[in-house]
């Protein structure tokens, strides 16, 4: 039972192995078919009494290497199928993100031809208006961030000057205990 088994074993071994590119998965499924199918009929034939674990084993081999094919086959027209459909999608991707590209330079394109009739149609007294109140608005701006740093720098010239009346109250008190003390007296605090 040994001498066939093993020799299924190794055939099914140098089969898959001989092969300087991966074999495909009918092939694959194929030789695993096979080798498990050669194993399973020469077990089967050598337990059955007759002693025929060889004619067992190509049995066996072949039905699994029929069965391990068409699996290996199914899986492989699977993983074409999938990939078929990842092309078509990079497809429509590209001609989609194509489509939009030309739409966008269509509309920049549509954009400035509209600019230029735009602009043939703009009276001198039009862009004359336009430059007087764009000159107003800017002149107003311009007033008002005035009067805001103006406030904001009163308000720090105020905070600057409570700031100075405060340290230099402090100072004052502080000498007048130390010279109070330095001359006998005592001092009240004022609560």
């Amino acid at each position: 039972m040994r001498t066939p088994v093993a020799a299924a074993i190794l055939l099914s071994f140098v089969v898959l192995s001989g092969c300087k590119v991966a074999p495909s998965k009918t092939a694959k499924g194929a030789g695993i078919g096979g080798a498990a199918g050669a194993l399973g009929g020469a077990i089967v034939g050598n337990n059955t009494g007759s002693g025929n674990a060889a004619s067992g084993a190509a049995i066996g081999g072949a039905a699994g290497a029929i069965v391990g094919g068409a699996v290996g086959l199914v899986q492989e027209m699977k993983e074409r199928n999938a990939q078929d459909r990842l092309a078509q999608e990079r497809a429509y991707q590209q001609e989609v993100a194509r489509k939009r590209q030309e739409e966008a330079r269509l509309k920049e394109q549509l954009d400035e031809e509209l600019s230029i009739a735009q602009g043939f149609r703009i009276t001198d007294a039009e862009l004359n208006d336009a430059q007087r109140r764009a000159d107003e608005t800017a002149g107003r701006l311009a007033e008002l961030k005035a009067e805001r740093e103006w406030a904001l720098s009163r308000k720090k010239e105020l905070d600057e000057t409570e700031a100075k009346i405060a340290a230099e109250t402090a100072e004052i008190a502080r000498l007048e205990a130390e010279l109070a003390e330095l001359r006998g007296e005592t001092t009240v605090s004022n609560p």
